[in-house]
């Protein structure tokens, strides 16, 4: 079976499509080849990951009034002339969402090539919605998302793909922990709070978490890690006074971030479709802050999903303080049984094999 996958523009739309390759390739021998933008993440992160990396030209759509629309149909019709020899050559075309997705479906559709739709975030893209009705299924991460396609569209709920070494997160926590305090230096004993804004970091919780780490200074059984991203290290470095009983531990970016899951009591994080379904697999409670410009407010979406399951709470961006954190820190923390029932939620809302159910949609449209 020859797969072509469309994914682009944020780790987002890369990262399932990563796990849903490595499914595809490893238990169903399938060729998979991944198209994308030439100056995208994608770009490098799908060599990195072994797989063939098919450049396409393709630009966002600017919403609005924007000199940059003019030329979108130009773009358009490029797009679709390079994404043509592409998907002839595959037995099915993968749409992961985002702008990408639109010149390699549309080249699909004409070539007359079975196309499924993923769908990541509880409100679906303008590329999703587009494509929903003439694509052979759309799978979704999230139920909600539903209620906003086309009547006639045939959805499934697969869940959002995840990386292997997170799902193994699950039954593997014991071992990783021990892993984990020596890896990032932590020290056992303490409840571990976990605090990340995405790829990229987030500015309002980077600076959130510089002022709470003074509001919780004097707690001793209680460790902070925060992934800052390297825009933000110094910002939340330089806020660590010396001599303090709260343990912080600051990163840029962690390439075993499994293992900071592993030894997590709850994480702080935006509520991306990728990463709340991780720390969902993980089985983790979570405070969600929506990161208020997401198109569509989709993240507003998605933790609004994770709260109606018991899964997380969540705090509006334009509320969120360094004292405001602190003190939610401190409440969930200090609930023991709200917080077990709320990582049993998560475990109950995810899909674990959401890679697997995926890769059997595509396999079946392939047929």
């Amino acid at each position: 079976m020859n797969v072509l996958i469309a994914a682009g523009g944020t780790a987002g739309h890369i990262s399932p499509a990563l796990a849903l390759a490595r499914e595809l390739s490893d238990a169903m021998d399938a060729t998979v080849r991944i198209a994308g933008a030439p100056d995208g993440q994608e770009a490098r992160l799908v060599p990195a990951a072994g797989f063939p990396f098919e450049p396409v030209p393709a630009a966002p759509f600017v919403r609005g009034l924007s000199p940059r629309n003019l030329t979108a149909p130009a773009v358009v019709f490029r797009s679709v002339r390079r994404a043509r020899p592409l998907v002839e050559d595959a037995d099915v075309v993968v749409g992961m969402g985002g702008y990408v997705s639109v010149p390699v479906a549309t080249a699909a559709l004409r070539a007359r090539r079975p196309l499924v739709l993923h769908e990541q975030n509880a409100l679906p893209g303008l590329a999703n919605r587009l494509f929903a009705r003439p694509a052979r299924r759309v799978a979704l991460s999230f139920a909600d998302a539903e209620r906003h396609l086309p009547p006639r569209a045939r959805t499934i709920v697969t869940g959002n793909p995840v990386r292997s070494a997170i799902v193994e997160v699950r039954a593997g926590r014991e071992r990783l922990a021990k892993e984990a305090l020596d890896a990032l230096e932590l020290e056992t004993g303490r409840r571990t709070v976990l605090v990340f804004g995405g790829s990229q970091g987030a500015r309002r919780i980077n600076r959130a978490a510089s002022e709470a780490i003074r509001e919780l200074k004097d707690r001793s059984d209680l460790q902070l890690v925060v992934v800052s991203g390297s825009a933000h290290l110094e910002l939340v470095r330089d806020a660590i006074p010396s001599g303090i009983d709260l343990v912080v531990r600051v990163f840029s970016f962690l390439d075993r971030i499994d293992l900071a899951y592993a030894v997590a009591d709850l994480v702080v994080c935006r509520a991306g479709a990728s990463s709340v379904a991780e720390v969902a697999v993980c089985r983790l409670p979570s405070l969600l802050v929506p990161y208020p410009y997401a198109t569509g407010h989709h993240q507003d979406a998605n933790a609004r999903a994770l709260v109606r399951a018991g899964a997380a709470a969540a705090v509006a961006d334009e509320s969120l303080t360094g004292p405001l954190l602190a003190s939610r820190i401190r409440e969930l923390l200090g609930d023991e049984a709200r917080l077990a029932a709320m990582g049993e939620h998560a475990a109950a809302w995810s899909r674990p094999d959401a890679a697997e159910a995926l890769a059997r949609v595509i396999a079946e449209a392939a047929r």
